[in-house]
């Protein structure tokens, strides 16, 4: 029997947050509607751990039997930092009052990057509420050191063990890029290990044990993401793991033996264990299923402290989201907690992949997702195109509860990698930087150029998305109005000038990077701002929005409903208070997704 969009929905989701000596897994699980902590024992027995009002995250307190739990306020994405003691385990989960303070300042963000013996690293804006600083704080007594304090938006930090100089990676001057920095602590200088305006990843920088060398997962000089070794005081790099045709990504052991590499192979992970200091490989990683694991946008894979064992999050398109262990030794991994006992496999759909021509000569890779056994015959032949944001986002070979229940209800369900999209190589991610945006917003029309060829209506295809993608929902009913039926926009911009000026200031220059500058660029961006083509919308369309969204402001939706309503243009627009950057409260999800699905019933069954 096929499931609805409320079984989907309530289908639960494990993550893999932590390992401890002892085996002891730090998960995550959202059987109470928002992901919270459990500890997942050697047994088998599992321990809820907290029950705050949002979603968390956290890691064990190394030397001691504790964690750190990483919280914010409404999805306004502050992080806090806080500590729960587990000797004794709680007796039942712990509130925002059962935890201990440790780095807390709600006006702004904390963000964990490591955990040590007696000490921690986090990455804070709270000198100047743009520039992110690296802080180290001893566990034992509190005291804190800014080792680096040179600006930019930080993505990664690494300190060298047992010392206070470190590496970070922070946003270049090119989009998708970033660049790394070496710092020496506190008080210390800051030096350039890549250039600012170099046109490449520098992700995930990681210490070998003795601090004499760094992997990082770079395309620096090359197609493809792989996994090379800086020496810091020489400047030389060597690869250890690449891939002609894949971005690949690695994980150091804590020992800096093994590599844990996942290879990204069209939106699926191939996983393997190499030697840390040849690349060579030793032995491949079985996975239960084609799927999603050790890539972002999932936490990182996590190794135990003796490098014998890792833990995963893993998700496939039937598979809604399972922790993992992997043992090292045998390549094999055990599903320590699974999603999928409440699943009706059967019914479920797994995507085609399909490459879509463009006028230009390019490929669009797509999923196509197409039920064998629709509920409703009318929508049979209608087509929903989802959209993922970023824009250097992926769509992956994970579970998508409102994929599923649109394929189910009988719509075929087309989700593209457009141009821009990651993935695909340094060239693919580059197509649609600053004024090349309306080159990703022209593969839409390529992609409804190629219904007929699956069998669909061109007449009944409607566009949804979320974040930058529901900007790519906005466009195109703007810039294609004759093309698309309808649209769902969840938490989209609808002018890039509006949402630049409003945006967090942290994230305002890494975002012109991308988009283009509103001193230097504002012309081509009022141009490419579906606000600017507000009179030629004639597409219903649904509007999801978080009220505390720090990304993209409700005044981007806000904005938005007022134009189109003033025009006559049918538009609903759904507003949660306790919402951020999208929903991530069940009790929401429940409330706005079967309206969403309702709505595009409404508009893409045949007559």
């Amino acid at each position: 029997m096929a499931m609805g969009i409320g079984e989907l929905l309530n289908l639960p989701v494990w993550r893999a947050f932590d390992i401890d000596d002892a085996g002891r897994i730090l998960a995550g699980y959202d059987g109470s509607g928002t992901l919270q902590l459990v500890e997942l024992a050697p047994d088998g027995s599992v321990t809820a751990l907290t029950a705050l009002p949002g979603p968390c995250a956290g890691r064990y307190l190394r030397g001691e039997r504790a964690m750190i739990v990483q919280h914010d306020d409404g999805g306004n994405e502050r992080a806090q930092l806080s500590v729960l003691r587990l000797d004794p385990l709680p007796g039942e989960p712990v509130g925002l009052d059962g935890l201990e303070p440790l780095v807390r300042d709600a006006r702004y963000i904390h963000r964990l990057v490591e955990v040590e013996a007696e000490r921690i690293v986090f990455l804070t804006n709270r000198r100047n509420n743009v520039d992110f600083d690296v802080v180290v704080r001893s566990t034992a007594d509190g005291t804190e050191s800014v080792a680096y304090d040179g600006g930019g938006y930080v993505d990664a930090a690494a300190v060298a063990p047992g010392r206070t100089d470190g590496v970070l990676s922070v946003g270049s001057m090119q989009p998708a890029s970033e660049q790394l920095i070496g710092f020496s602590g506190a008080g210390g200088e800051a030096r350039e290990l890549t250039g600012a305006d170099e046109h490449a990843q520098h992700s995930d920088p990681q210490w070998r044990p003795d601090g004499s060398a760094l992997i990082v997962n770079t395309n620096r000089d090359r197609e493809f993401v792989a996994v090379l070794q800086l020496d810091p005081v020489a400047g030389e790099w060597s690869e250890l793991v690449a891939d002609a045709e894949h971005d690949v990504r690695g994980t150091l052991s804590p020992d800096g033996r093994t590599l844990l590499v996942a290879a990204n192979v069209d939106g699926g992970a191939r996983l393997s264990l190499h030697d840390a200091f040849t690349g060579e490989l030793l032995r491949g990683v079985v996975l239960p299923d084609d799927g999603w694991a050790g890539l972002r946008p999932f936490n990182a894979p996590v190794w135990s402290p003796d490098s014998s064992q890792v833990v995963l999050s893993f998700s496939g398109p039937l598979v809604p989201g399972d922790v993992l262990r992997l043992d090292v030794a045998s390549g094999e991994t055990t599903t320590v907690a699974s999603s999928t006992g409440p699943l009706d496999e059967e019914s479920l759909v797994r995507p085609v992949s399909h490459l879509v021509p463009t006028p230009d000569g390019e490929l669009i890779p797509c999923f196509v997702y197409q039920s064998t056994q629709p509920q409703d015959p009318d929508l049979v032949g209608s087509a929903v195109l989802w959209i993922h944001g970023g824009p250097e986002g992926q769509s992956v070979r994970s579970f998508n509860p409102l994929v599923q229940a649109l394929a189910l209800a009988g719509h075929t369900v087309l989700v593209p990698n457009v141009r821009g999209s990651d993935g695909y190589g340094k060239r693919w991610i580059s197509l649609d930087d600053v004024r090349l945006r309306l080159d990703s917003v022209a593969d839409l029309a390529a992609l409804h150029v190629y219904l007929p060829k699956l069998g669909l209506d061109q007449d009944r295809a409607a566009l949804y998305g979320g974040s930058y993608g529901g900007y790519m929902v906005l466009a195109g009913v703007a810039f294609q109005p004759e093309l698309w039926a309808a649209g769902v926009d969840i938490v989209g911009m609808s002018s890039l000038v509006t949402f630049l000026e409003n945006t967090s200031l942290y994230r305002r220059a890494v975002r012109e990077r991308e988009y283009g500058s509103l001193e230097r660029d504002r012309d081509f961006l009022e141009q490419a701002s579906p606000l600017s083509r507000i009179d030629d919308i004639r597409a219903p369309l649904f509007v999801i929005h978080g009220a505390n969204d720090p990304r993209v402001p409700l005044s981007e939706a806000e904005q938005l409903v007022a134009a189109l309503r003033a025009n006559d243009v049918d538009c609903e627009l759904l507003v949660y208070a306790d919402e951020g950057h999208g929903l991530a409260r069940r009790v929401n999800k429940l409330d706005a997704y079967p309206k969403a699905l309702e709505f595009l019933a409404k508009q893409l069954r045949s007559r």
